[in-house]
């Protein structure tokens, strides 16, 4: 780790283990600047504050332009005070990517896309809403959740490598579109036209579903001041 890095830590998420990232800018003195939680404000604070004890990594961009380490440092001075926290628009990692790259975006965001295509977000909804509001029993509380969130982690894990199929079939059949028109034939350009069409309306009912479960999601953890 060095002055002007992007790092982050494997957090747990309400006791489930190395459920996200968070993200950060090393400053180089012992400190870093980052959307600290819970108080969802852009602040300098310790490593140890930043790590919590964790493990801290490198996010590298091998094949990808970055800003030189003093621009990085600059831009995430620049943002100090910042309160203007979103799970899904303006998390942590869009914070630190933007200081990095100049571009804000989440690839934990990209990829919790997935997820959604098969999960029922009715059944999820009601054990989120009684962990928070319908039991007395921490204990009981706690199991609630992280059983909710374990599902969620499940169906990740599922449905991601099919997601990402479906992306390669996108690009695919464009690909035999473009390659039947060349052979002028048009009839096989429709086909595979009409194919990729298919998965690009998949595509989009995936990030439908994504938005409904990630407000429904945000809301009831924020009352229970948990992001």
């Amino acid at each position: 780790m060095a002055f002007g890095d992007q790092i982050y830590v494997w957090r747990n998420f309400h006791n489930l283990e190395g459920v996200y990232q968070h993200h950060g800018i090393d400053i180089g003195d012992g400190s870093v600047i980052h959307y600290r939680k819970p108080s969802e404000i852009v602040e300098q604070t310790s490593w140890d504050t930043f790590s919590r004890a964790n493990p801290v990594y490198v996010r590298e961009y091998p094949q990808g332009f970055t800003f030189i380490p003093e621009v990085v440092v600059k831009r995430a001075f620049s943002r100090l005070g910042e309160n203007k926290y979103n799970l899904m628009f303006n998390n942590c990692e869009h914070f630190a990517t933007w200081c990095k790259t100049g571009v804000s975006e989440s690839q934990q965001v990209k990829d919790f896309i997935p997820t959604i295509n098969r999960l029922d977000t009715f059944n999820l909804f009601e054990p989120l809403k009684n962990a928070f509001q319908g039991s007395n029993d921490i204990n009981n509380s706690q199991h609630l959740l992280e059983d909710a969130l374990g599902k969620i982690r499940v169906v990740w894990e599922q449905i991601q490598p099919q997601y990402r199929e479906a992306l390669t079939e996108i690009d695919t059949w464009q690909q035999v579109a473009v390659k039947a028109l060349q052979n002028n034939r048009e009839d096989l350009a429709r086909e595979a036209l009409t194919k990729k069409k298919s998965y690009e309306k998949k595509a989009k009912q995936l990030e439908t579903e994504l938005e409904k479960l990630a407000i429904m999601t945000e809301n009831l953890l924020k009352n229970k001041n948990i992001i």
